[in-house]
């Protein structure tokens, strides 16, 4: 029986990598978006047809995390099982505004809002998927963070501190989840060269700093972070769980 993956945000960008990813080594993907539902459909049917594989799209708005409750629903209905969960959806434009920016700029409304989508969502998505993995004797949990909280991002402490906060709360359900063998760690990517990240009024700033701070001398790539997703789900990584996995080509030490 094929394992199945549910994860948030999955039409672009790093969650598009992820999904490519998993869909590749044979796993059925159930996926959200949050407006392009065309689009979304016709990644899972381009999916089902490269690789075998059964793939859905699901709406989801991230700013309510309830709707996870629902949204497993449905899954349940399509799916014979859930063994990954990843959070990985963010949130960009007027719903960060008050949380993007300089300290002395931040509202609570756009923290409140960021914090939502990064932590909150997460906490009600990974409780829904580990009821799903405890029935069938474990799983894995992945949440998506980044570098933020490591290393100064100008604008980004709204961001930053929710990745802090994700990447605690990332801990606490691995210690409490360990004993339903279900394993629970983030991914932490540095500067990857994404839609959203382009969407930073100082992306190309932020582009060559990367570049110059990287050993490597090269910006991250959506599948550099799938690559390490995928990782920590196989059983290569089965005595990891409660950890942050930096993936950012050396940039946080430099």
């Amino acid at each position: 029986m094929k394992k199945s993956l549910v994860i948030s945000g999955g039409t672009r960008g790093i969650g598009r990598a992820i999904v490519e990813r998993f869909a590749k080594e044979g796993v059925n993907i159930a996926f959200t978006y949050n407006s392009n539902e065309a689009l979304a459909n016709e990644l899972a049917q381009e999916l089902s047809q490269m690789h075998g594989i059964k793939a859905k799209a699901y709406k989801l708005n991230v700013l309510e995390p309830n709707e996870y409750k629902e949204l497993f629903k449905q899954i349940d209905e399509d799916f014979e099982r859930v063994d990954y969960f990843i959070s990985n959806a963010i949130i960009s434009g007027r719903a960060v505004v008050g949380g993007f920016g300089p300290f002395m700029r931040l509202k609570p409304k756009g923290l409140d809002n960021i914090y939502t989508a990064t932590v909150l969502a997460f906490v009600v998505g990974a409780q829904e998927a580990a009821k799903r993995m405890e029935k069938i004797g474990g799983g894995s949990i992945i949440s998506l963070s980044s570098t933020g909280n490591l290393v100064y991002t100008p604008n980004y402490a709204g961001h930053g501190s929710s990745k802090a906060a994700v990447e605690t709360m990332v801990k606490y359900a691995a210690h409490e989840l360990g004993e339903k063998n279900i394993r629970v760690n983030a991914v932490s990517g540095g500067p990857i060269d994404t839609d959203a990240l382009r969407a930073f009024p100082n992306y190309e700033e932020v582009k060559a700093a990367t570049i110059a701070r990287s050993p490597l001398k090269r910006m991250g790539t959506p599948e550099d972070i799938a690559g390490a997703c995928w990782f920590l789900c196989s059983e290569e990584a089965s005595w990891i769980t409660g950890q942050t996995l930096v993936v950012d080509g050396g940039t946080s030490f430099s």
